[in-house]
C-alpha cells in the first residue's frame, strides 16, 4: 500500500477526464432522476486505476479481520476484487436470481465470516442492503461498507457502518418532482440506446 492517497478533486478529475462523470438527464437504476451519472466503468477500465481506487478502500479496513470481499454485480465486481486483492483475501457476489439478490456460482459462507460490502457508487444503498441481506441470509457477518463514490452525500443508510473515497451532494428525483421532466425532458438510461421514454 505505498501509493499517495488522491484527494477528493483528484478522484473526481480522474473520473471527469475518463468520460466516467456525465451531465444530462439520466434515469439511475434505483428510478430516480438526476442531473449527472457517474459510469465507473470507465474510471475503473485501466486496472492500474481500479487497483488504486482497491488499495485506498483497503487501507481504510486493514486492522477489521476482513476476512471476505463481496459486490453485488455487475457494477461493485472491479472494485470488489480490488480491494480483495489489496486485502489479499477472498472475493465473492452476489447477482439477481429472479429480482432477488442471492448468491450463487456455489458460493457459501462460514458462521459469522467477517465481510466488507463495496460498490462502485452509492445512491440510495438499494443494491448494497440487498447484497447485505443476502449475505446474512448465508451466515455472514457483514461488518461494514465502502465505495469509490457516496452521491447521497452520507445520507444512505445501508444498516452498517460505511465509507467512501468521495461524497458528493448529487440531487435526484423522482419521476413526478423531476424539473427536468417537468420542463419536457426525456430521461436517459445509461446503457441503453434510447431514451428512458
Amino acid at each position: 500500500m505505498t501509493d499517495h492517497p488522491m484527494t477528493h478533486d483528484q478522484i473526481l478529475e480522474h473520473f471527469r477526464s475518463a468520460g466516467a462523470l456525465l451531465e444530462g438527464h439520466f434515469l439511475l437504476s434505483s428510478g430516480l432522476h438526476s442531473r449527472s451519472y457517474l459510469q465507473c466503468a470507465l474510471a475503473l477500465q485501466f486496472p492500474a486505476d481500479a487497483m488504486r481506487f482497491g488499495r485506498m478502500i483497503a487501507a481504510k479496513y486493514l486492522d477489521d479481520n476482513i476476512e471476505t470481499v463481496a459486490s453485488p454485480a455487475i457494477g461493485g465486481l472491479i472494485i470488489g476484487y480490488s480491494v480483495a486483492a489489496a486485502l489479499n483475501i477472498r472475493f465473492l457476489w452476489t447477482e439477481r436470481q429472479e429480482g432477488e439478490m442471492t448468491l450463487r456460482r456455489g458460493f457459501t459462507l462460514k458462521p459469522g465470516e467477517r465481510i466488507l460490502v463495496v460498490e462502485d457508487v452509492i445512491t440510495t444503498g438499494g443494491s448494497t442492503r440487498e447484497c447485505i441481506a443476502a449475505l446474512k441470509g448465508g451466515g455472514g457477518n457483514v461488518v461494514a461498507a465502502a465505495s469509490i463514490i457516496d452521491r447521497s452525500n452520507g445520507v444512505a443508510d445501508v444498516g452498517v457502518p460505511r465509507t467512501a473515497l468521495v461524497e458528493l451532494d448529487v440531487p435526484t428525483y423522482t419521476e413526478e418532482q423531476c424539473p427536468m421532466c417537468y420542463a419536457g425532458d426525456s430521461p436517459y438510461k445509461p446503457g441503453s440506446r434510447t431514451a428512458a421514454r
